[in-house]
Parts: structure tokens; C-alpha cells; sequence
């Protein structure tokens, strides 16, 4: 990842195609045999709502090829192997933090390489839950306020081969949950369990649910929005986040790297 924060991945919002095969990989029942986590229940999500999933969509594509590189940075980290829980955030809501947040997630899980697992945890807008269909499911609200073991609400998903916790529902202020002390407790048993954790928490403004699961991560990624997040928010985020927790800045919905993308690709083509 970029070292000093004024660096940023750029990528543009993978937009809604038609599905096709998710990339080859291992067994995922194996996968999942290897790593002890055989009996979490598999869950085949529906193609119709994996649209913005780079890897699903146009696995060759640009925008899979983005996430791939973020992946290599991730992994290339020198402190890699002490920065596994990421978290995953931006100044305003609208930034696209939650298709970038499951787009990683995907990534990082590499067909099933990585056990890495997703956590919705935005108690306020449950976006990826209700992308993936899992907005009725129980998840972290019920672990942070009834004790809900989290493994019993993980959800392996099949065409991602990654796992997620879905946000559940908080019966309260999920700030006032985020902050009452159980959170620590849920991502130490979940961090037992996974090699990476991808955390989709809410945006910096206007809640401060951030600043809770930051404690409880490694490291950052701030996601802004190319054209549209004015940089006095942005720089208010990297104050909130600490400079020195944010791993890097990805600038989403830029304009022009599918052409030329496109552009190379049949270049390299017509010299094959």
C-alpha cells in the first residue's frame, strides 16, 4: 500500500453487466475443510445482485485488474502479517465504500486462497447485507447486544468464496452498541478464525461508529469519490482516522481507465 497517504489506487465503480463465471479457483469445499471452517452454511448468492463485483462481472476486466494490484500492495506490506484487519470507510456517504469494500473482500479471498471474511458494519445503512439479501439475517447487532456467538452467524458465499457477517438488528442506537464495550470481544473471536477481515463500516459524517471499529482494526482505507468529495472532508477524515492508520487512499468512479485499458489490452493482443 501506498506508504505516505498522499498517494491513492484509482478506480472506477465496476458497472452493472451481465453476469458470468466467477474466476476459477480450488474446491471451495476444501478450501473451507483446510482452514477449519467447514461448518459455516454455504449461501449461493443470486448472479442479479453480484452486478457490482468486478471478479463475477468481467473477471479480465479493468476493474478486476484494479483490485488485483490492491491486493499485491496489501500483500507486499512489510507489516502485512500485523495489519489483517482492515477497515474500509470514506468522508461522506455516496463515496462507494461498500462496493469497494466487497470488492476487496473478494479479491483478497482469491477463489478461496484466503479465508477472509466480510463484516457489515454499518448498524445504520446495512448496504452490503442488503445487496447480498441478507438484511433479515441475524449478524454483529446481535452479537454486540444479546451475545450471539459470531461464528453461528457467519455465511460462506459461494460464488465470492469469501465469508460475511451481516449487520443483523440493532434494537438500539447502533452508536451507542458500537461503543458499549462488547465489540472488542466479537472481532477477537473472529480474528481467531479468518486470515484477513474486511470491516464495511459507515461513513465518518456523520456518525462516529468509525472511530469504534477503528480501535478494533490495523489499518485503513479511505475511499473518496473522484469529482465529488471535497478534499477539506477529506482531510477532516484523515485527522478523525489518524494518518498513521490509514493505509491508503482509493479514488473511486474515475473517468477514462476502461479506455485505456481498453486501449493496451487490444495492443497486446495484436502483438500475441
Amino acid at each position: 500500500m501506498p506508504k505516505n497517504r498522499e498517494q491513492a489506487t484509482a478506480l472506477e465503480s465496476p458497472e452493472p453487466r451481465e453476469a458470468g463465471p466467477a474466476s476459477a479457483g480450488a474446491d471451495p469445499e476444501i478450501l473451507a475443510q483446510a482452514s477449519g471452517l467447514e461448518g459455516v452454511p454455504l449461501e449461493d448468492v443470486d448472479l442479479d445482485r453480484l452486478q457490482r463485483v468486478a471478479f463475477i462481472t468481467e473477471p479480465r476486466g479493468p476493474a478486476a485488474d484494479r483490485f488485483r494490484f490492491l491486493r499485491l500492495r496489501l500483500l507486499e506490506s512489510q507489516d502485512q502479517k500485523s495489519r489483517r484487519r482492515l477497515l474500509v470507510t470514506s468522508p461522506l456517504p455516496q463515496d462507494g465504500k461498500s462496493t469497494i469494500a466487497l470488492n476487496i473482500a473478494t479479491a483478497m479471498a482469491d477463489a478461496g486462497k484466503r479465508s477472509t471474511l466480510l463484516i457489515d458494519g454499518d448498524l445504520h445503512h446495512a448496504t452490503v447485507s442488503e445487496q447480498l439479501g441478507f438484511q433479515d439475517r441475524p449478524g454483529l447487532a446481535e452479537c454486540l447486544q444479546a451475545g450471539l456467538d459470531p461464528m453461528r452467524a457467519v455465511l460462506r458465499l459461494g460464488p465470492l468464496a469469501c465469508y460475511f457477517l451481516p449487520a443483523g438488528k440493532p434494537d438500539g442506537n447502533p452508536t451507542e452498541l458500537m461503543q458499549s464495550g462488547a465489540l472488542s470481544g466479537v472481532m477477537a473471536a473472529l480474528a481467531a478464525q479468518f486470515e484477513w477481515i474486511v470491516i464495511d463500516s459507515p461513513p465518518l459524517a456523520p456518525f462516529t461508529d468509525t472511530l469504534s471499529l477503528k480501535k478494533e482494526s490495523d489499518g485503513s482505507l479511505l475511499v473518496v469519490r473522484a469529482g465529488r468529495t471535497p478534499g477539506e472532508d477529506v482531510e477532516n477524515a484523515m485527522s478523525l482516522l489518524g494518518r498513521e492508520h490509514v493505509l491508503g487512499i482509493v479514488l473511486n468512479g474515475v473517468d477514462g481507465l476502461d479506455r485505456l485499458y481498453s486501449k493496451y489490452s487490444k495492443y497486446y493482443k495484436s502483438k500475441s
